[in-house]
């Protein structure tokens, strides 16, 4: 089954979709090396960059740092809320402000609001938990919880219908020992992926040749998992859905099907294994092209699918929690 997206063409034309699957591989490739898979000069390139940037396309370059390689467990809440506006407002703000919340979304559907937190055990999250609950009763109808086990993360494959290969996210909990210069490194690049050596040597007063090594050393170590692209899909018409998905059984041989399934389609971004549930997360035209999907999956997998609560992600996005999370273990 394959579901194309049509992205609006006076935005991004053909090298346009391309440069944007391929940044999203890898943002820190030079400029040289994007311009010979995109068929187009370094200068033409890097114009393309910049025009997407100031479109406001491209919302960002981003260092995805796994929390599970340094010691932290990532826990997530979804909150049913009651309608009232500044009660909303005082909630998000606190979330943003969080150094234990490091991305959030707005939705619509059966959830309202969903939201990581990072925390070293499940007493810190306890903790958490308990202290949001008790400032925020008054707005929330309902709330349940999940630990994230792993997620595989999907290049833009939506740009150009090309299947890839995902890359493994969170995973087995690992505390890899790093040093001051490491998490110098790691707070200067979470936001700003795209760094010349040069610039990120200068900024924590080292030399390129340690920092390239450093990077690499941090990759090794699965603490850095890719250098990716922030995108706004509201500029191009697009729309995100998660699907949570639980089952009636999953065996390693259901698993394998139902990933080896999710996988051919163009649409997905990310495929998550929470501890009750699974969540496809899949970038469509409209809501009907995401419910056939669905529907479709639920015919191939009639007796592993129990049932299926869908939601329209309104925003997507990362808190300053994300960049504090570099201050746990340092």
């Amino acid at each position: 089954m394959l579901i194309m997206v049509e992205i609006n063409s006076q935005i991004l034309d053909k090298a346009d979709k391309k440069l944007m699957y391929e940044l999203d591989k890898n943002c820190r490739a030079p400029s040289t090396q994007l311009a010979k898979k995109i068929g187009k000069s370094r200068q033409a390139t890097e114009y393309r960059i910049n025009s997407l940037v100031k479109k406001g396309v491209i919302t960002s370059f981003q260092t995805a740092i796994n929390p599970h390689k340094i010691g932290c467990r990532i826990h997530k809440i979804y909150l049913k809320l009651k309608n009232i506006p500044e009660e909303k407002t005082r909630l998000f703000e606190y979330l943003r402000s969080s150094e234990k919340v490091y991305w959030m979304g707005e939705c619509s559907g059966n959830w309202d609001l969903i939201f990581a937190f990072y925390a070293k055990n499940d007493y810190e999250f306890f903790e958490l938990k308990n202290d949001l609950i008790s400032k925020f009763n008054m707005i929330i109808i309902e709330e349940d919880g999940q630990i994230l086990l792993d997620v595989k993360q999907y290049p833009k494959m939506y740009f150009t219908s090309q299947i890839s290969e995902p890359t493994m996210f969170a995973g087995e909990v690992v505390i890899n020992k790093l040093d001051k210069l490491d998490y110098e490194i790691l707070k200067e690049i979470v936001n700003n992926a795209r760094i010349s050596l040069v610039d990120l040597a200068r900024k924590i007063k080292s030399t390129e040749i340690v920092i390239k090594n450093r990077l690499k050393k941090l990759k090794e170590r699965e603490v850095i998992i890719q250098y990716r692209i922030g995108v706004n899909l509201n500029k191009l018409g697009l729309e995100l859905y998660k699907a949570i998905i639980k089952l009636d059984r999953y065996t390693k041989e259901d698993e394998k099907k139902l990933l080896d399934y999710m996988s051919n389609i163009p649409n997905i971004q990310y495929f998550i294994r929470n501890l009750w549930t699974i969540e496809p997360e899949l970038v469509v035209n409209n809501y009907q092209e995401y419910y056939k999907i669905i529907e479709d999956l639920k015919k191939e997998f009639p007796n592993v699918i129990r049932t299926v609560d869908s939601v329209l992600m309104i925003t997507d996005e990362w808190t300053p929690g994300f960049k504090r999370i570099l201050n746990v273990n340092y």
